[in-house]
């Protein structure tokens, strides 16, 4: 199959199959005799891992290494499992620096909304709103 049929069955924009073949996240294929490049099944399957993959919050370079694995013959399913780790870890900590954004920012409203409505802001303020909680 050549290139456009292979991003319309997989979902994946021929210009990011390009780029996924330059990284070496997809083997060159083959060319017909027309230069055109012509991908196997197996190319299909492929980048749909690695859509699931880029789904789960993977980067391509761990991506890549899932990748090589099974190429190598391994099972990556471990190193998968480290990396879920991983990843539950940096979105526990996203979550946590997200409540802290959120405690931040409900302060400031409360702390504005004290303030007297006619407040007016000096050639040195933006919004005296976001000065109020750097005093504070």
């Amino acid at each position: 199959m050549f290139i456009q049929e292979l991003a319309k069955i997989s979902g994946v924009a021929a210009k990011t199959i390009r780029y996924y073949e330059s990284i070496g996240l997809i083997p060159n294929p083959p060319r017909a005799d027309n230069n055109y490049r012509q991908y196997t099944p197996e190319a299909v399957e492929r980048l749909r891992f690695i859509v699931s993959s880029r789904s789960l919050g993977f980067n391509l370079a761990d991506i890549g290494e899932f990748l090589k694995a099974r190429d190598e013959g391994t099972l990556p399913c471990t190193r998968v499992l480290d990396s879920f780790d991983q990843r539950i870890h940096e979105i526990d900590r996203h979550i946590a620096d997200l409540l802290a954004l959120r405690e931040t920012l409900t302060h400031v409203r409360e702390v504005g909304a004290a303030l007297p409505p006619d407040k007016k802001c000096d050639e040195g303020c933006v919004c005296y709103l976001i000065e109020v909680d750097q005093k504070e």
